[in-house]
Formats: C-alpha cells, structure tokens, sequence
C-alpha cells in the first residue's frame, strides 16, 4: 500500500488515539496570536487567564474547577482543530518523500544534454527523461511517448501513458517513467510544482475562509459582543442588589452564553471537508471551491467515459440486401488495421457471431491498410485482387461509393436494379440506408456503414451498430441528483438524434449535441446568468475556458497543464464520474456546519435554563420558576454547566470531522430533519447531562 492509500485508510474514520496524537500541537495553538483568528475561543482563552489570576489570590476548589474547565474549553477546540489538520499531515508525509532534488538531463537548444539539479530548472527548459529515471518537474511531453508510474502522487499502481500532442501530455514531477524516452518542456518553478501545491493544500497551509464561513463568523462575533456587554452589566446591577457575583462566576456564565460550540468546530468542520476530498483523490485548489461543490445547481457532465463505459462495442451488423455473412466478411477485413476498441469488437463480433476466422496483415500479402483519418473519415483495405472495403460515417462512405460509380446494395440484391447496368449517384444511394442508419442513432448507437467495390462493381453492404453502453446504476445516481434539486446536462458531440436516445436511457435533464468548446461556455454563461452554479469535467486544453466558467471546474489529472491550471480541483484517478462525489461531499459539508450550529444554537438556550436561575435566584427569588431542573445549588449549577460546555466540543470532534451522514432529499425536507434531530437533540441533551453532572457534583464538599 502506497503512503497515500495508507493516509486515504486511516483517514476515513475517526479515532480516539488521534486526540491523544494531536493534543502537543493543541497546545501550542494555545499561543493568543494564533487564538486571536478564532474570536470566539479567544474570549474564551482570556476569560482563563483571567479566572486564573483571580483564583490564584482567592484561592477555593470552585473556582480552580471553573478555571480548569475553562482551560480544557479553549484546549478541546484547538484539539478539533489539530485533528483536522493531523489527518493532512499523513498524506502530506508522503508526497513530501516523492519530492527530492533530482537531476536533471537539460537539452540545449542545439540538442546537447547536460546534467543539472531538478531545483535550477526554469519554465520552458526541455529535459529528456528515458526509462528507469524520475521525472525532475512538473511538464508537458512535446516529444516521445512513455509509460509512467503515478502511484508516488495517486496511489494507483497501473502505470499510465503519457505521449505527445494529445490530452494526455501532462506528466508530474516526482513520477518515474517506465519505458521509452520522453522529452518534457518544464511548465511549473521549482517550489510551485503539484507536489508542492498538494502539500500546502493537505496541510491546511493555504485554506481561506470561504464566504459562507465569514458570514457565520460575523455571526458569532456579534452574538459574542453582544453577551459580553450583557454579562458586563449584572455586576453593578448585582452590587446595587446586595449580591455580588465573583468574577470567576461571571466569567463562566460567559462562556455558557456564548456559541462556544460551533465556534470550536467551524474551522474544523471546513478542514474535514477538504480532507474527505483528499481521501477520495481529489485536491481541492480552495475552501470556496469545496463550498460552492455543495451549492451547484447544474452538473455538465461529459457522455463518453462519465455516462457511458468510453468503448462503443459493436451489437449488430445490419445487411443492405445482401447476406450477413458478406457484410461480417467485409467489416471485418475493413477493421484489421483499425487498433481502436470499436474496430477491435467489430472484428470480435464476426468471429464469435459469424464463425469467422480472425485474420491477420501478414496473411494477406500485398494488401495496403487504410487508416482513419478526420478527413477521410473511414478506414478500410484494397486488396491484391483489386477489391476495396470501406467502413465509416455513413455520408463519407455513401460519397466513396458514388465516386467508384458504385449502386445500392439493396436495390441491386433485390433485383430492381441490373449490376450491369450503370450507378446511381449518392442521391439515390442514401435512401436506401437512410432508414437503417436513423434507427441505429434514434436507439442511442452509432451507425457506421460499409462499402465495397469487388470485380467492377461498388456497392454499400450494410450498416454496422456501435452501441454506447450506459454505465450500471447511473441513472438511479442521476435521480438521487434531481431530489436533491440538482440539473444534469450530458455534453457530447453525437447527433441530436443520438444524444437524446442516451439521454433518455441514462436519465439525465438534458443534453448538449454536437459541442464545441465554445458551446460549452455559452451553456455555462446562460444558466450562470440565472443565478446558478454550475460544474463541470473536462482534461483538455480545449476544456480549459469552460473548466475557469464554471464555478466548479474538475480537471482530470491525466488532462493537460492548461486544463489543470484553469480548473480549481484536480482528480488525481481521472474518473469523470467522481463530480458525483464531489457534489455530495459539498453539499455534506454544508450540512455538517449547518446542524452543528442549529445544535450549538439549542445548548445555549438549554444553558440559560440551567445557569441564570442558579446565580440571580436569591437576587430574584421568582427565577425559582424558571429551575425547572432542579439544581442542587448555585454553584454546581455554574460547574455542571461549564464541564458540559467542555465536553460537548470533543464529543463532537467525530461528528465534525465524518461529517453528518448525507442523504439525497430536498431542501425542505432537510430542514426538516436538522431541526428535528439537531435542534431538539441540542435542547434534550444539555437538560440531561447538566442535570447528571449536578447529582454528582453536589456530593463533593466545597461545591455542592
């Protein structure tokens, strides 16, 4: 198991040794420039050295137990904190291992070599990385093809390729090539590679407050404000009562009144969230990103890869007057060359279908093998005999035949046409297939046709159906999607026709034909302009102005460096389908603050009940009516109190760092929930416990 396989294990649950691991680094955030960012806990850490000092010249055992507890109140949130940051750390150990001064083999600009150190490269410098050696930086392959092992930087072991001029170009530094030699053109400084981002990512190094976590701080620091100047009043009024308070006493009344608990767990309730995108391979470039991921409205999502398996496979060969067996002969000579999955189940489903022997190039000596190209647009043989098979896009392939002078299969086989007699010319070619090739795309597959010109005489024999297979349980994901009020949008650059038979099959909202990349951002500029947030896949450069639209923009690590550079998360698996995932961790995320505040809100209130009857009953005895627990005295009261505001803050650090289990449901629905189980959960659990803590402390002499 790689170090960040270890680090994904062993963050995924929460465990009690972690408190214990984390406590040193709790402690030094105890330091008030560090407290200070945190308002909430630093009214709490001065209130404790103020109580300190007054309980060091009137010295009694309340007072040390208010004080102690109070310690333990500002220690316990710093340890929610250091959890949080603790579980980053794990990972960040071990891409800080892949990252090693390494040489360098530069090429100078006439193509010599020379060794230098990984840490002197500069962007645009090309360095030749053969088999065996470490990749010295961050780059993009301009010349080779190689393959690399990434499981230093994603924890996957299968090595992947990396070849120039494509989407996939893009290598790490820190990866090791495996085979063949590559030359790289240097993209990244040195201190500003992947790795280097990764680990102040996963560090917590770099994380901003997003929006939301400003506002909600805001928030706390006025609520804050406004129990500080509130408590600052009791004591003259106490004094004109004839009843003095201690200040320990108004201190702990204090930190009871105000949001300790969310202000405790906030800062670590948004480190937990990027972390469970760590553990899932994916990095996070910022908080907001991670934030605005539990808000989108739309999902673009690609078809090949995301919605379908990626491999179109061949289901059906379609004859066009003629026999099965001839147009399985001819789809699968027109396929021998063709190396792509798609030609490679053509030449499969003529042999397990058809009983055909699968045939090799060295069998057919004098053959000369077309290749596909984006102009010709089919592949194909000509033969030593004279016979020529062509197999492609329908209007290419109907076009081929016409100019060999060739006639329709059908009309031909049928007898309705004499062979000897001339061709047609594509016009009347296409009504032939035109049907065949409109029922394949109407069923979501892809027609490709075949040709063939044999003894004199061209003709089209049939239509071969590639179909896209939609990936199992997609389409229950998409409706977990749509109940939790999410648009999904399938980009694909299929006919309309097709798309919408995948669409209905996969059961997305809507779909996008025929894309370009300038269709992409004109899609994500429209439903932005109606307040919505979008996200969206892509790895090429082509993606990369639709990848900085959107709001949520995840590249495939596998994509380019513009790609990577523009959007603001990368998957380091390349699963385009892991925007799924990403959604769901925001909006958990999102969750997860918002009902521990909703709770933090109801142990305050449940507090009050508890502590202001105890302390101002002899001052106003009417306040009796409002014990409605009973409390035993004043001063176990405040105490009882106090220890459960303590305790309540490391008995959420689980909770806060898991995160609330998330369930796909609407707005309303969820609002429902929250209130029911964390708003009346926080009223029920203080009146209990507090009321326990007093049983017990009102047998200890001195407090009771």
């Amino acid at each position: 198991m790689t170090g960040p396989d270890r680090a994904r294990s062993a963050g995924v649950s929460f465990n009690p040794s972690q408190l214990v691991r984390n406590l040193p680094q709790a402690l030094l955030k105890l330091d008030p420039r560090v407290m200070i960012k945190n308002p909430v806990m630093f009214v709490v850490e001065v209130g404790a050295i103020v109580s300190t000092g007054l309980a060091t010249v009137h010295s009694s055992l309340f007072a040390w137990l208010i004080v102690g507890w109070l310690w333990f109140t500002v220690i316990f949130a710093n340890l929610a904190e250091a959890v949080a940051e603790g579980r980053g750390r794990a990972q960040a150990a071990s891409l800080r291992a892949t990252k090693r001064d390494t040489p360098a083999r530069l090429l100078s600009e006439d193509r010599r070599e020379s060794l230098v150190s990984s840490v002197s490269l500069a962007i645009g410098d090309l360095v030749v990385v053969e088999a065996g050696q470490v990749i010295p930086g961050d780059g993009d392959v301009v010349e080779g093809i190689a393959t690399v092992d990434e499981s230093a930087i994603t924890g996957e072991s299968a090595p992947v390729i990396r070849e120039s001029g494509g989407d996939r170009c893009a290598v790490t530094g820190g990866t090791t090539v495996l085979s063949d030699r590559i030359i790289v053109r240097i993209t990244a400084k040195p201190g500003e590679s992947f790795v280097d981002r990764m680990i102040a990512m996963v560090e917590g190094a770099s994380r901003q407050k997003t929006p939301n976590e400003i506002a909600l701080n805001i928030l706390l620091v006025s609520l804050t404000m406004i129990f500080l100047l509130a408590v600052s009043t009791l004591q003259p009024l106490s004094i004109y009562s004839g009843e003095p308070q201690p200040v320990v006493v108004l201190v702990a009344l204090l930190v009871c009144l105000i949001p300790t608990t969310i202000g405790a767990l906030l800062s670590a309730i948004g480190i937990a969230g990027m972390d469970r995108l760590v553990q899932r391979n994916v990095l996070a470039m910022s908080g907001r990103a991670v934030e605005a991921a539990g808000d989108v409205n739309v999902l673009l999502l690609d078809k090949t890869g995301t919605i379908t398996l990626g491999n179109r496979q061949a289901v059906e060969l379609i004859p066009v007057g003629g026999r099965e067996d001839q147009l399985a002969d001819a789809a699968q000579l027109a396929s021998l060359a063709d190396a792509t999955p798609e030609g490679r189940s053509v030449v499969v489903l003529s042999k397990t279908r058809y009983g055909l022997r699968e045939r090799h190039e060295g069998e057919l000596p004098g053959a000369e093998f077309i290749n596909f190209t984006a102009q010709t647009r089919m592949s194909g043989i000509d033969l030593a005999d004279g016979r020529k098979v062509r197999k492609g896009a329908a209007a290419a392939v109907l076009a081929w035949v016409a100019a060999e002078g060739g006639t329709s299969g059908s009309e031909a086989e049928a007898g309705h046409v004499d062979p000897a007699d001339t061709a047609a010319d594509a016009s009347e070619l296409e009504p032939s297939i035109d049907s065949i090739v409109h029922r394949v795309a109407a069923a979501g597959g892809t027609p490709l046709v075949v040709g063939e010109v044999s003894c004199g005489r061209a003709r089209v024999l049939g239509v071969i159906h590639l179909a896209d297979v939609v990936k199992d349980g997609i389409r229950a994901r998409f409706g977990e999607l749509r109940a939790m009020g999410i648009r999904t949008v399938m980009v694909t650059g299929d006919n309309p026709v097709t798309a919408k038979a995948i669409a209905a099959e996969a059961g997305v909202d809507d779909f996008l034909a025929e894309a370009k990349p300038e269709d992409k951002m004109e899609l994500i500029r429209r439903e932005q302009s109606g307040g919505r947030l979008v996200a969206m896949t892509g790895d090429g450069t082509n993606d990369a102005p639709a990848l900085a639209q959107a709001d949520v923009g995840v590249a495939m690590n596998t994509g380019t460096s513009a790609a990577k550079e523009a959007g603001n998360m990368i998957d380091l698996d390349s699963d385009p389908t892991k925007l799924i995932e990403i959604v769901e961790i925001g909006k958990q995320l999102l969750i997860t603050r918002g009902a521990l505040t909703t709770f933090s809100i109801a142990n305050d209130v449940a507090k009050y009940f508890a502590i202001i009857p105890a302390m101002f009953v002899t001052m106003f005895p009417g306040l009796e009516a409002l014990n409605i627990m009973q409390l035993a005295t004043p001063r176990s009261a405040i105490l009882s109190a106090v220890i459960f505001n303590a305790l309540i803050i490391i008995g959420l650090i689980p909770l806060a760092l898991r995160g609330v289990h998330y369930r796909p449901m609407s707005a309303s629905r969820m609002l429902r929930r929250n209130v029911l189980v964390y708003g009346i959960g926080g009223l029920v659990a203080p009146f209990v416990s507090i009321k326990l803590l007093d049983l017990l402390l009102s047998l200890i002499p001195g407090v009771g």
